[in-house]
């Protein structure tokens, strides 16, 4: 496969699971949807890594590193994502979570404490911007009370979990662990979590068994999880990390057009303009300086 089609590939795959997070909303419990998901991915994640031969011994510093990484990426961001689901268009989540970039570096440069450059911090600030301006509406009556409020801080949540889980995915990276080991044990450890979180609620494990829910609870798991990490992990073989990641600049796109058709989002000027500065704010965090030929050093013939 080309790199265009794996690139276009994962740039679709997660723009559309937004949707088909809609359809898990409703009959059962976002803990037990959720811990459906993460599961069913482990279990196919965890062959994918047997059928490869890849490493899944870890030692038990590794593994207290991969119950948080499962704790804030493979559980609980997903778990305030479903709950947003409830309150707002998925495609506007997406907007949200398509700043996780610029949080990433924002939560990374305050932890090492150093200050971050002007580029990201004018990238962020066009991101909050924009966003800003898509939500002007709600922002302008917001209320802890209400829907479109509570979404919002709903889908924040779960984008500064995701960007913290990031940062702890990165240490797992540095430490030589294996990306596809450490992805099955962390989904293994956030699926574990989402039954402690189902327990400890009160709640109990329901299953919908509308076809709504069955199809896009396997296209979650196996094509959104497992077959989308699998073509990113192929993807950053090919390219670097930084403009693989501009597929998280793309994505919100495909999923405010899966909204425009399947939830009845409705554009407006303003929210144009918004999605555009979020959208820059986002290439500006990704992007990289230029790096002089004096400071590469002289080139050898």
């Amino acid at each position: 496969m080309t790199t265009v089609l794996l690139f276009v590939g994962v740039v679709f795959i997660w723009g559309s699971t937004w949707l088909a997070v809609k359809f898990q909303v409703g009959n059962v419990p976002p803990e037990a949807s959720v811990a459906y998901r993460m599961g069913i991915a482990a279990i196919f994640m965890f062959g994918w890594v047997l059928v490869r031969r890849l490493p899944l011994k870890f030692s038990l510093h590794a593994h207290l590193y991969m119950v948080l990484q499962g704790a804030l990426i493979f559980s609980t961001n997903f778990f305030l994502f479903y709950h947003a689901a409830a309150y707002m268009t998925t495609g506007l989540i997406a907007v949200v979570f398509s700043t996780a970039s610029a949080m990433t570096l924002l939560v990374n440069a305050i932890l090492m404490r150093r200050s971050p450059s002007v580029r990201v911090l004018l990238g962020a600030a066009l991101g909050v911007l924009g966003i800003s301006i898509v939500f002007w509406p709600e922002l302008a009556r917001f209320s802890l009370a209400s829907s479109a409020g509570l979404g919002v801080i709903l889908s924040f949540g779960g984008t500064l979990c995701f960007s913290l889980g990031s940062i702890v995915s990165a240490r797992n990276r540095k430490a030589g662990l294996s990306v596809s080991g450490n992805t099955a044990w962390a989904m293994l450890y956030g699926t574990a979590l989402l039954i402690c979180f189902l327990f400890f609620s009160g709640k109990h494990f329901v299953f919908d068994a509308r076809a709504a829910y069955v199809v896009s609870l396997m296209y979650l798991s196996i094509i959104g999880s497992v077959v989308a990490f699998a073509a990113y992990f192929a993807l950053l073989g090919r390219i670097d990390a930084e403009r693989a990641a501009y597929a998280t600049v793309l994505f919100p796109i495909v999923a405010l057009t899966l909204s425009t058709f399947f939830e009845d989002y409705h554009w407006t000027g303003i929210a144009v303009t918004g999605v555009l500065l979020t959208l820059t704010g986002n290439v500006l965090v990704l992007k990289q300086p230029r790096v002089s030929a004096a400071a590469n050093g002289p080139k050898r013939g």
